[in-house]
This record gives C-alpha cells, sequence and structure tokens, in this order.
C-alpha cells in the first residue's frame, strides 16, 4: 500500500524530489532545496518511517518507490528531476527502473545498485537502548547515544530525530520497522535486475568514501546505461554536506543539461 509522504515545497519551475538516506528526514536537505528553489520547484521529502511521514511496518524499497510515484502523481510533477542520497538513491534507481516515464532525470549521491555490509543496525540499535521517555534533556541522550554508537561523528546527525513530545523526549523514527528492515536496505531489489532506465543518471560519490568508486560505473551499465559517475575530491559519504559548494555545481550543471536537452 502506498503512502501519503509528508514533503516540504519551495520554489517554482521545472520539478526536482529530494529523497534522503536512513535516518535522515527533509530538514536534512533545506540548504540544497534553497540553492534550487530560484529555478525549480524543490519538493524535500520525508520517507516512510521518517520525520513527518506516516510508520508502516513493511520498508522494501520497492514500496517506498511506489510511495514516492504516489507522491508525484498527488503533486501533477511532470516527470521530475529525482535526488537521492543513499538509502534515498536506492529508492530513486528503483523508481526510475519501475515507472520510467515518472522520471526525467536521475542524481544518485554515494550509493551504486549493489549489496552492503550492514553497517546500519548499530546505530538503530543504539537509539532503541536509550531510555528517551524518562531523559532530562537533549545533552542527556545525546551523552548517552555517544557512548552507545561506533561513530561519534554521527551522533549529531542521529540526533536531529529527537523530538519532544507529551513533555517527553522520543525519535521521530520507527526504529523496529528500519532495524526489520535494514537487511533487505542494504541490498537492491533482484527483480529490478532485468529492467532499464535509459534517460541521464548522475552519480556524485565522495572521494573519501567507499560506498562508490569510479569503477562502479559498470555496476549501473546494464539497468542505468547513460550512467556517469563523478567524484568529488574530499568527500565522504555525506557529500553535500562535506563539499557543499562542489555538490551543487554538480547537481545544477546535471539539471542545466536536462532542461537544454528538453527543450531542444
Amino acid at each position: 500500500m502506498a503512502l501519503d509522504l509528508a514533503f516540504e515545497s519551495r520554489g517554482d519551475g521545472p520539478p526536482v524530489v529530494i529523497l534522503h538516506g536512513l535516518f535522515g528526514s527533509a530538514g536534512n536537505w533545506r540548504t540544497v532545496a534553497r540553492e534550487l528553489e530560484g529555478s525549480h520547484r524543490v519538493l524535500s521529502v520525508d520517507l516512510r518511517n521518517h520525520g513527518a511521514s506516516p510508520w508502516i511496518d513493511s520498508m522494501s524499497y520497492l514500496e517506498m518507490a511506489d510511495d514516492v510515484l504516489r507522491l508525484i502523481e498527488r503533486e501533477r510533477l511532470p516527470q521530475p528531476s529525482v535526488i537521492g542520497h543513499s538509502m534515498g538513491g536506492k529508492v530513486a534507481m528503483a523508481l526510475a527502473l519501475m515507472y520510467p516515464e515518472a522520471v526525467g532525470h536521475l542524481t544518485v549521491v554515494d550509493i551504486a545498485p549493489l549489496p552492503y555490509a550492514d553497517r546500519l543496525s548499530p546505530f538503530a540499535e543504539a537509539m532503541r537502548t536509550i531510555d528517551t521517555l524518562h531523559a532530562a534533556s537533549r545533552e542527556e541522550v545525546r551523552q548517552r547515544l555517544a557512548g552507545r554508537v561506533p561513530d561519534a561523528g554521527v551522533v549529531p546527525f542521529l540526533m536531529q530525530n529527537l523530538v519532544a513530545r507529551n513533555a517527553h523526549f522520543d525519535w521521530r523514527l520507527n526504529l523496529g520497522a528500519i532495524l526489520a528492515a535494514i537487511p533487505a536496505l542494504c541490498g537492491f531489489p533482484q527483480s529490478l535486475r532485468g529492467l532499464r532506465y535509459t534517460r541521464p543518471v548522475q552519480v556524485i560519490a565522495g572521494a573519501r568514501s567507499d560506498y562508490v568508486t569510479p569503477g562502479d560505473g559498470e555496476a549501473f551499465r546494464p539497468m542505468f546505461p547513460a550512467a556517469r559517475v563523478e567524484v568529488i575530491d574530499a568527500a565522504g559519504h555525506w557529500v553535500h554536506a562535506d563539499r557543499p559548494a562542489a555538490f551543487m555545481a554538480a547537481v545544477k550543471q546535471a539539471l542545466q543539461g536536462t532542461a537544454l536537452a528538453t527543450t531542444n
């Protein structure tokens, strides 16, 4: 069952849909949205079980692609450009393969249609073990989280999901559903392997990340024959945060090329 996703909309013009990664939200992409709103209508989406979007037990890439298609149809977006980071990049690829006529251009940020080792469960488990209901302050939660996660640098990112509800703190993530889905989220749907999306696909990778390497372009081409990999120096997995100017230059160049191709 496709869900009605929450999203933030700004600007006017050709539509761009932005899909965040695991543990993220639309709010993580406001800076990018502001950069694009002068020339595009930008919809930053909360995927299911994240942000302000509905919670549900199941969370496959096929289901999340259907959610985004529902939003595209509901908002009557004519072949939007779709930007997806990490998990959101896999959702974007699934969407383009399943519904190629619904997507005008694809930008995939630091992820490939490949299986990855599970690096994510420890973060969800750490968040789940903290008694947020009885925490006296955000700082108390932050300290407990910092003592439990394997990478302390991720703590500020995870803390963006802590919200105040009815005089106590809680996570705005469906951690139970996320934990159950992580084995599937680390992979890519086998049922999509025989499909093709022939429009332009821009892959933006961080040079300091091991999620995508220049050679991984070959992993895209059976399904995305027009894929092109661009590596941003001195950037890790969160390319848009590590090198914002270089990231935006790459995105704007790709979007401008799409617009020129559409008008010619």
